[in-house]
């Protein structure tokens, strides 16, 4: 059986998700700019309302994933916030301006998360994905989820990409666990779970009402994704 997570803006997000079976929600703002931090209200509310786990974006802005040390320290406060509010993990990317893992900032971030899951997010579609892997794979700085969409705009042109990340995942029980992800929906999902057997799955319009941001969860459309992943 897969596991199905879910972007959410708000609580009312929260809960509809919840309710039709997601495992996991990550809670962002600003989607339009690709995701950034959700606000102290945010994350309360929807930590409260929920059950499942929320894993939290931390993000300061969307220009780039290179950050300079005063965003550093903005960047930790938000983790702070986040774990005291009782979120489950943090949503996390950098890189250097080789476009490397900065592992200066990955290394800060993992110690103020303080056990909480942590997922290195798309920042790793902006490189070489299977080089950034390994990377991953061999740091000491550990992550436990990757969010990719094998370097390509959507998991459906990144399939064999994908394919041999998850092949390298499970050869390693310490290894990041690969969640596909980018351009998932129910049209598309029962091709891409028989081709790649993902443990886990992220979804964000693809379960939307018209598939738009502005419009509800479709708890129907998540019924059936979650069927279609633990077939």
């Amino acid at each position: 059986m897969s596991k199905v997570e879910v972007i959410v803006l708000n609580q009312e997000d929260a809960k509809i998700a919840e309710a039709y079976g997601a495992d996991r929600l990550e809670l962002v703002s600003a989607i339009s700019e690709g995701g950034l931090t959700p606000s102290y209200g945010a994350i309360k509310r929807v930590v409260n309302s929920v059950s499942i786990p929320v894993m939290v974006m931390i993000r300061p802005h969307s220009y780039s994933f290179v950050y300079q040390k005063e965003e550093w320290e903005m960047m930790v406060e938000d983790i702070k916030v986040a774990r005291e509010l009782g979120a489950a993990g943090i949503v996390f990317g950098a890189l250097t301006d080789e476009k490397l893992v900065d592992y200066d900032i990955l290394q800060t971030v993992i110690e103020e998360a303080n056990g909480l899951s942590i997922t290195f997010h798309r920042a790793i579609d902006e490189t070489k994905p299977l080089e950034i892997y390994t990377s991953l794979c061999d740091s000491p700085f550990k992550v436990n989820q990757v969010l990719t969409s094998g370097g390509a705009p959507n998991v459906m042109e990144g399939l064999n990409t994908l394919r041999k990340l998850l092949a390298d995942s499970v050869n390693g029980s310490e290894k990041p666990i690969i969640m596909p992800g980018s351009g998932l929906d129910l049209n598309n999902i029962e091709f891409i779970h028989r081709t790649l057997q993902a443990g886990q799955y992220h979804f964000g319009s693809g379960v939307r009402v018209g598939r738009d941001f502005r419009y509800s969860i479709d708890g129907k459309i998540l019924q059936e994704i979650k069927k279609v992943v633990n077939s």
